[in-house]
């Protein structure tokens, strides 16, 4: 069983930047794929960021692409999603989630790959 309990979530102006945090517990956080996906008001749930198991291997939705950096410090359990130039439009609840791999080369994009959620940060951009 993983717990993921993400923070650092807020309301910014556009422009502006944020850095979401994910902490997992348990003992393996190195055996999974790591994503973050966002729902926005009133949409479907949608994918943002994924990062393998050693976070060698990133994958970005198009939208974000140069403006997020997701990253992963596995000493400390912990999955990051660096924010910038941030956009009204990306205003939403942000997840994180987990998923058991046992390939390093593996990236998932699907929610329903991924079998741990945490509770969601809300991010609020304004312009």
């Amino acid at each position: 069983q993983v717990q993921l309990v993400e923070s650092g979530g807020g309301l910014v102006q556009a422009g502006g930047s944020l850095r979401l945090s994910c902490a997992a517990s348990g003992p393996t956080f190195s055996s999974y794929a790591m994503g973050w996906f966002r729902q926005p008001p009133g949409k479907e749930r949608e994918f943002v960021a994924a990062i393998s198991r050693s976070g060698i291997m990133t994958y970005y939705v198009d939208s974000v692409k140069g403006r997020f950096t997701i990253s992963r410090d596995n000493a400390k359990n912990t999955v990051y999603l660096q924010m910038n130039s941030l956009k009204p439009e990306n205003t939403a609840v942000y997840y994180c989630a987990a998923t058991f791999t046992r390939y390093d080369s593996n990236l998932y994009t699907r929610p329903l790959d991924y079998r741990y959620w945490g509770q969601g940060t809300q991010v609020t951009v304004s312009s």
